[in-house]
């Protein structure tokens, strides 16, 4: 892993660490610093969003005023991070959480930060500032019943602590608008610091001691939760720490899932490939499921798919690609005058691709229900007729074109939509042998022949020794990587087209998404996860196990995966933590423990 650099603006994205409340999710940098926390929910403004504004973003700080060495790791089996600062004085340790309520997530977010002297005396100075809200808000410090309040829009933070030393902190006008103080440890001390933030509603200031042992509340939940996941095998700290990653992107008021925590963190160093992820894919969300499924979560598992289809049911009869954490379909991109990550555009919240046609969301709505009912479970009726109404839609939608699985501006024959409508289709024929869809399974069954059939025409090039990524295109496309998962495909032509893919697309244990990406962005993690399962999936399964010993160390200190990664210093790109990456992991090891059983031991 490469040495991590928090140390100037525009942080190294390997830096940062995320917690969260199953509402909202908090960025936490090596130097102790909050610079990402959309309020009230993870796909709202952020008022803490100095990662994408360096100057009016708005940050939360602590560290200590001395020079420091700093390690951190999350408590085992949580998402509580603890950091230790080291200066030549004293050692201190501090705790963050987002912390849960008695009865589950608070009605309000409440950050701690707990700060605890291990040896000798170490100075801290903290602040808290809000920002902007890209800016669409002015923040400023307000009092009311004898507390200093902070205020930006619509948004309302308190702050307040144990021993914690607090102070109107300046902005350079001279105006106050944020808090500031300090306070020194010693062995055995104990300090809080409590930021508690609303929109639109009144706040509630907790007392610090109901904070002190909320934290080790929230410690004991996630806890809870870990002891009900459920994973014996390879490489089982890096799949149970992807799924507390997870976790976090798990939209707890409705069981949609974000496909990542940010957005507009660019793709491209050069600009132009940033956008939106805080959105619920339902490519994710089949994903997620089937994980779920595997971790014998049970909770989630039904409130993920239950949030879809009741979703889809409501906005249909057209499948849409993606719906926003509340289930609607609102799509309309809006920039922002705020100058992004180191300086890279545009900032935008929604995303455009809501309007493409993209045929593999098929096989992936199916994917899912398929795997919940393989689980012991059943389906309703009005699902099963909504199934067989979208069974009978591939049926005639599969010889179109479409924006593929990359959502491509250019409509063509994608190979691996093709194989998405094949996998409807098949799953298609086993929920009505099972008995939870009606419908002309024999229609489905003969439909699936045919796409198969058109693959092995138009989708492979015995020149190019692959699978293409359109008709008539010799170019290279790592999505139909998926498609050993699916079943379509683990023979020959596979373990020919992982070759191919290899030889033009990788780097090491990475993998671009397609022929030409090289030029554009980095290595997708995804891609090189899919990679490493597929070698399993075709029989060669030393390659794939080695692979995923490779890959697993790719991550940052705390097991973290952004959507790229640059193969040439191991800097991260995109947004984070990106649910298909950790997904992607998830699967892999899922896959590989399921063909080759206790020989492969992981690393």
């Amino acid at each position: 892993m490469p040495p991590l650099d928090d140390s100037a603006p525009g942080q190294d994205l390997r830096s940062y660490a995320p917690i969260g409340d199953g509402r909202t999710v908090a960025l936490i940098g090596l130097r102790g610093q909050i610079d990402w926390m959309p309020l009230p929910g993870i796909d709202d403004l952020p008022i803490f969003g100095r990662l994408l504004d360096d100057d009016a973003g708005g940050c939360i700080e602590m560290e200590p005023v001395e020079g420091y060495e700093v390690r951190r790791r999350y408590l085992p089996r949580t998402n509580v991070l603890v950091t230790t600062f080291t200066t030549a004085s004293g050692k201190a340790t501090v705790t963050d959480a987002l912390v849960t309520g008695v009865a589950g997530r608070l009605p309000w977010a409440e950050l701690a930060r707990r700060v605890d002297g291990v040896e000798g005396e170490v100075a801290f100075r903290w602040r808290v500032q809000p920002g902007t809200s890209l800016k669409t808000a002015a923040p400023w410090h307000d009092r009311a019943n004898g507390r200093s309040i902070l205020r930006s829009g619509l948004t309302t933070i308190g702050v307040t602590g144990r021993d914690h030393g607090p102070e109107p902190a300046a902005s350079a006008d001279g105006i106050a608008t944020g808090l500031a103080g300090g306070f020194t440890t010693a062995a055995g001390t104990r300090h809080l610091l409590i930021v508690v933030g609303t929109h639109d509603e009144p706040i509630h200031f907790p007392d610090p001691d109901n904070v002190d042992r909320g934290i080790d509340r929230t410690i004991e939940a996630w806890r809870a939760w870990s002891r009900e996941f459920s994973y014996e095998g390879p490489w089982a700290t890096d799949v149970q720490r992807s799924a507390l990653m997870l976790k976090l992107l798990i939209h707890s008021p409705t069981g949609a899932i974000a496909a990542a925590a940010t957005t507009s963190l660019p793709e491209n160093l050069a600009g132009g490939k940033n956008w939106d992820y805080r959105l619920a894919w339902v490519r994710d969300l089949a994903y997620t499921v089937d994980a779920l499924i595997g971790f014998g979560l049970r909770e989630e598992t039904h409130a993920a798919i239950s949030w879809l289809l009741r979703t889809i049911r409501r906005h249909g009869p057209e499948l849409h690609v993606m719906y926003t954490l509340d289930g609607e379909l609102d799509g309309h991109v809006t920039e922002y005058d705020v100058p992004g990550w180191r300086g890279i555009g545009p900032v935008v919240t929604g995303n455009p691709a809501r309007e493409q046609v993209q045929l593999g969301v098929y096989g992936d709505l199916f994917a899912i229900c398929r795997a919940y009912v393989e689980a012991g479970n059943a389906l309703d009726v009005e699902t099963g007729r909504m199934l067989s109404m979208y069974a009978d839609q591939v049926c005639d939608a599969w010889r179109n074109p479409d924006s593929g699985m990359w959502e491509l501006p250019e409509e063509r024959h994608y190979v691996s939509s093709k194989m998405g409508c094949w996998q409807a289709l098949n799953d298609a024929v086993t929920l009505a042998e099972l008995g939870q869809i009606p419908g002309s399974s024999e229609r489905w069954a003969a439909e699936a022949t045919l796409v198969r059939e058109w693959v092995d025409e138009h989708g492979w090039s015995e020149s190019r020794g692959a699978y293409v990524m359109a008709q008539g295109s010799r170019d290279l496309d790592a999505s139909v990587l998926l498609h050993s998962l699916s079943g379509f495909d683990r023979g020959e032509r596979m373990s020919r087209t992982i070759d191919a893919l290899t030889g033009e697309l990788g780097e090491g244990p990475h993998l671009y998404r397609y022929t030409g990406m090289r030029d554009e962005e980095a290595t997708f993690v995804a891609c090189s996860f899919w990679r490493a399962a597929a070698l399993v999936c075709v029989g060669r399964h030393d390659e794939g196990i080695a692979a995923m010993d490779e890959l697993v160390k790719t991550g940052n200190d705390v097991g973290m995966f952004a959507e790229m990664i640059d193969p040439d210093d191991g800097a991260f790109l995109g947004n984070l933590p990106q649910a298909l990456s950790h997904l992607a992991l998830i699967r892999a090891a899922l896959t590989i423990r399921e063909l080759v059983g206790d020989d492969a031991t992981g690393s």
